[in-house]
């Protein structure tokens, strides 16, 4: 019988309610125990697919081919379970389903309601797919009181009332903030925010109280009397030096032992933290630095690329070194060469990362340039590969190499595909049709050349699975032409036609990807491909 802990956030957002659901289920599944966490987002996309980065951060995708929120990247890098389409609904999903029944009279001509259709369909989705877990975490976005909200939290209020007693138990995520003027830290924003939760039906029984400075033991007490909770129940969350701190820094303030308290269970195994204390070892006593130069295009919004800047993290935590992430405008490389030098030069390796659009294109295509010619380690990420692609064709006498993407061109060296292969069978797109969902989305096998270097990265494989998001491709009809300049295919999809990994022999390493590695990148298990990057810059730091 699987339990249900269901995490809410209070006084304002960016609490970090995602990275706290993270955090226990590791804390549980160190335990022992088998977990899974959920994400409910308010807001009416069906998903953040077709939402700006700038709006809501990056999207991350699932094996499944999910576009989901980027606190499933939390979820699945400290747990290591992997997310699906069902560990993320909005309610623009729950609506789009509801009103699809009621367009086939699915409701029999009932008149359909916010109470009961839409809470039965949250608790559906609460509900499917137990798969003998012990434990399923149930996070909701956005902050107790919100109107978008309320569905999510009637539906949570009728579920405690519906599951077993001891089944349940609720986590409200709040805010204890120091008054720098007065010298004290105020506990009403709590209070009203926990009075709140209860006058939706909810009453909490775990508060996790965000401060910058320790609660002292008479406002932990005054917390608890005023919001009807144990003493022992009013976890103290301060800010932690790494986000990887934060199961140790939890445990050590009692958050798991109190959970499973308030299941009643008090036997439970004592956790293995052992590598949640070698990661934080090595990610706060590196024995080296390299800097990296992300040359993007979201680099105003670091959430855009939190995957990315994680893994990298986690390819420093390989080699035990500190890796230092300049963010790079690719736009300022569009105003001349002279910029180019000057930003490029002191980086140990040069990375370029997925997006969309023409805008700052041209920058990063000098960006791999210069990497190229210089011979610094660089790795092209999605759109970066396709950059590695057209700057290669260019150097290799195709002037106007570019992408269908970016207009009319004369030399599509990547062109938007309508149709290709999955394990379902032939997937179709329109070329002007729908922008969400109509990627090439989620895991697809590769094949990988014999004793190629990106072989060798992957450890000696020979097929490989990760995960895509995109809608062009690699035109294959350039193939041969940019292999007799020295741009290897060295990964192709398992029927030959698409492109997916290229590589340049004559380089120290220089490797381009047309999916997203970042995604499956893990702290305790950095992705070779990172690994293998920041071992390169490594390399590169010693040399200057």
């Amino acid at each position: 019988m699987a339990r249900y802990i269901f995490i809410t956030g209070g006084v304002v957002s960016s609490l970090g309610k995602g990275l706290m659901a993270a955090s226990l289920a590791a804390l549980l599944q160190a335990r022992g125990y088998k977990v899974r966490i959920r994400k409910f987002d308010p807001y009416l996309n069906v998903d953040p697919g077709t939402m700006s980065p700038y709006q809501h951060g990056e999207v991350y995708v699932t094996d499944d081919g999910a576009e989901t929120d980027l606190d499933l990247g939390h979820y699945e890098r400290f747990t290591g379970v992997s997310a699906h389409q069902g560990d993320n609904i909005t309610s623009g999903r729950v609506y789009q389903q509801i009103i699809a029944k009621e367009r086939r009279g699915d409701y029999l001509g009932a008149t359909v309601q916010v109470v009961p259709h839409v809470t039965d369909a949250i608790k559906e989705f609460a509900l499917a797919g137990q798969d003998d877990h012990d434990f399923i975490l149930c996070e909701i976005g956005g902050t107790v009181g919100d109107i978008e909200s309320l569905p999510f939290m009637e539906a949570i209020r009728q579920l405690r009332n519906e599951l077993e007693p001891m089944q349940s138990l609720s986590v409200h995520v709040t805010l204890v903030p120091y008054i720098a003027a007065a010298g004290e830290l105020k506990t009403k924003p709590t209070q009203h925010s926990v009075r709140e939760l209860a006058s939706l039906g909810i009453k909490p029984d775990v508060l996790l109280c965000r401060a910058e400075h320790p609660i002292p033991d008479g406002e932990r007490q005054k917390i608890a009397n005023f919001c009807n909770v144990r003493k022992e129940a009013v976890i103290p969350a301060l800010d932690a030096p790494s986000i990887y701190s934060v199961p140790l820094q939890y445990h050590g303030e009692g958050l798991d032992t109190e959970v499973l308290r308030g299941f009643g269970i008090t036997d439970a195994p004592e956790p293995d933290l052992s590598r949640w204390y070698d990661v934080v070892d090595r990610h706060s006593n590196p024995e080296g630095e390299v800097t990296i130069g992300v040359v993007g295009k979201y680099v105003g919004l670091q959430d855009a690329y939190k995957s990315l800047n994680e893994a990298l993290v986690h390819g420093g935590m390989a080699h035990r070194v500190k890796v230092n992430i300049k963010w790079i405008d690719a736009e300022v490389f569009e105003q001349g060469d002279s910029d180019i030098a000057a930003q490029l030069e002191p980086m140990h390796g040069i990375l370029v990362p997925g997006g969309f659009g023409e805008r700052g294109s041209e920058g990063k295509i000098a960006a791999v340039r210069f990497a190229r010619e210089r011979k610094v380690p660089f790795l092209g990420i999605c759109l970066g590969m396709q950059m590695a692609c057209i700057e290669g064709a260019r150097s290799a006498g195709f002037e106007k190499a570019s992408s269908t993407e970016f207009g009319s061109t004369e030399e599509p060296v990547v062109g938007i595909i309508t149709e290709w292969m999955t394990q379902e069978g032939l997937e179709k797109r329109e070329a002007g049709g729908d922008l969400g969902g109509t990627m090439r989305l989620g895991a697809y096998d590769a094949k990988l050349a014999a004793n190629s270097h990106v072989s060798a990265i992957y450890g000696g494989k020979n097929e490989i699975s990760e995960r895509h998001r995109h809608r062009y491709e690699v035109n294959g009809a350039y193939i041969e032409p940019l292999e007799k300049q020295g741009l290897i295919f060295s990964g192709m999809s398992p029927d030959g036609l698409l492109p997916e990994i290229v590589e340049r022999p004559d380089h120290p390493w220089f490797v381009g990807v047309q999916f997203h590695p970042e995604l499956k990148s893990k702290p305790f298990d950095p992705h070779p491909l990172f690994a293998g990057f920041i071992g390169a810059a490594l390399d590169q730091e010693r040399l200057v």
